[in-house]
């Protein structure tokens, strides 16, 4: 059974003058999945989420959110995205609970009772002015503005910058305590927050999409190695080209596989570095697949 495509980009570019922003980008959301985008600054991430949302239109390719290309959405189907952004702009005038007021009528899915079970659990103060609120509480109040009608999408982009970790761990629980069933799609630096709920990643660089799968298939190819070797190790000119950050100090060698296939991997240590003591691979932590892959792209090992 083929899993349906929430969010879906097609060779899409974007150029800003003369700087190219997204060169090429391809990218696809399964829907119900938890797809974290990641890459380094500057990589393109912030202006694929500007164009999901039509706040920028491609300069050429195409952009499509459930099957709408995205520069033709109608509010219908805005009404079933939820967006949360670090730099998100709010009346600052207004009180929490008047903008929640001024916000219900647009939204006919708007639940009331899950309204106010957000509000309760981030502690958001109703009767405080917005421009009053720290920049942690307009975040939760970003997040109390997306989540009571329901919507099917939720798109955050970089919603922990400049938060402390016991707002973190609160925003992270109003997500997931409330949020039902959507599609989530979160760009973030902030890799520890969504390693256990991520289920897809993309990592973009350069404005391209360079890797794109689940986590299962990610870490069950993407391995940290470390060898024990009956001999002193000493690094070849040329290794397997799947073979990142390789180290050798003392008898130990040391590497990230990025084609991991346990039947094979010892007889290949074997031929290049000669008698194994001992052959230990393990998963990598979602910060880590990011940091391997940054600096392989920075190194041009992939493209």
């Amino acid at each position: 059974m083929t899993t349906a495509t929430m969010v879906r980009a097609e060779d899409v570019w974007k150029q800003f003058g003369r700087h190219g922003a997204l060169c090429g980008l391809n990218l696809a959301v399964p829907e119900g999945s938890a797809y974290a985008l990641i890459g380094p600054n500057g990589a393109g991430k912030t202006t694929t989420i500007k164009l999901l949302m039509n706040l920028l239109s491609p300069t050429r390719g195409t952009a499509t959110v459930m099957d709408v290309d995205t520069r033709r959405m109608s509010p219908e189907v805005l009404a079933q995205i939820g967006y949360v952004s670090e730099s998100q702009a709010f009346p600052s005038r207004m009180l929490v609970g008047d903008y929640l007021d001024y916000l219900r009528p647009f939204y006919p899915a708007w639940d009331r009772a899950l309204e106010s079970s957000i509000r309760s659990r981030l502690q958001l103060p109703a009767g405080h002015k917005i421009g009053q609120l720290s920049h942690g509480m307009r975040i939760k109040l970003a997040l109390a503005c997306a989540l009571p009608y329901r919507p099917r999408l939720l798109i955050l982009d970089e919603p922990f910058s400049g938060l402390d970790p016991l707002v973190r761990e609160e925003f992270m629980e109003g997500l997931l305590l409330e949020s039902g069933e959507l599609t989530l799609l979160i760009a973030s630096h902030e890799l520890g927050e969504i390693e256990h709920i991520a289920t897809h990643v993309g990592f973009i660089d350069g404005g391209r999409m360079l890797v794109e799968e689940s986590t299962v298939d990610l870490n069950q190819r993407l391995r940290e190695v470390r060898v024990t070797l009956e001999q002193a190790a000493v690094l070849p000119r040329q290794l397997p080209a799947e073979w990142l950050q390789a180290r050798a100090y003392g008898n130990v060698l040391s590497f990230v596989d990025t084609r991991y296939a346990e039947a094979e991997l010892g007889a290949r240590v074997r031929a290049l570095f000669g008698a194994v003591r001992h052959i230990d691979a393990q998963p990598l932590p979602l910060r880590s697949v990011f940091t391997t892959l940054a600096r392989a792209a920075r190194e041009g090992a992939i493209r």
